[in-house]
């Protein structure tokens, strides 16, 4: 089963210091058709104008996993964690059984663009942590960089899911094999690809669920991330 979402389906924000897209229901957007997809729960899309951010706010048995797509985020935490995550860098927060963060544009000039997922922790109450790693892509290939499995140059969650990144300068066919009771999210960053023979574009998104061989088709110039979750 496959189901696309266009880009300009999503719900969507404007205040004076961010803008915000949301794959999913999330804060004043609410969507009863998309809430969620299995453990995956939330996919933001954000720009955060110079000098502005999140002032600090809590959370709870989530795994918080934020992309920088472009600039700089600051970040810092009631775990004494203080962080720049450049662009290129992921950061993984557990919140467990809680964390208090901030989460700050850091340039005064330059607008900070960057991807928020949260997916839903295996088991409540876990001891908080936060991690950040840079993502280490190789040409035209799918590069895992976050699971939970425990593994060196990958991000560590507490859920049986992974996430995926992929830059291509050429075109490319990846077969993808999905595992029973799974569901693949993909999520079209910049450029076009094929997903079983259907086209997305720049911000476009793909839920498969029940095929068990999925076949990825990049264009040259594709950035992809696919995220692999229970369902």
């Amino acid at each position: 089963m496959e189901k696309i979402n266009l880009s300009e389906s999503r719900g969507k924000s404007d205040l004076s210091w961010l803008k915000s897209r949301f794959s999913f229901s999330f804060a004043d957007y609410y969507n009863p058709e998309r809430i969620g997809f299995g453990r995956l729960l939330v996919l933001n899309d954000d720009i955060i104008y110079p000098g502005n951010g999140f002032a600090p706010h809590s959370h709870e048995n989530m795994e918080i996993i934020t992309l920088v797509y472009l600039g700089e985020l600051l970040h810092k935490d009631n775990l004494e964690n203080t962080e720049i995550i450049k662009e290129g860098e992921m950061q993984v927060m557990s919140a467990g059984r809680g964390i208090t963060h901030s989460e700050y544009n850091n340039s005064k000039t330059e607008s900070l663009e960057l991807f928020q997922i949260w997916i839903e922790t295996s088991k409540p109450e876990i001891t908080p942590r936060h991690d950040k790693r840079k993502t280490e892509l190789k040409d035209n290939e799918l590069v895992l960089v976050v699971s939970g499995d425990k593994k060196d140059s990958v991000l560590f969650i507490n859920q049986d899911a992974k996430i995926l990144l992929g830059k291509f300068n050429e075109k490319k066919e990846i077969n993808y094999n999905l595992r029973k009771n799974r569901g693949l999210f993909v999520f079209v960053i910049n450029g076009d690809v094929r997903i079983n023979d259907k086209s997305l574009s720049k911000r476009d998104s793909i839920e498969v669920t029940e095929n068990s061989n999925i076949k990825i088709e990049s264009e040259e110039g594709l950035y992809l991330m696919v995220i692999d979750v229970p369902i």
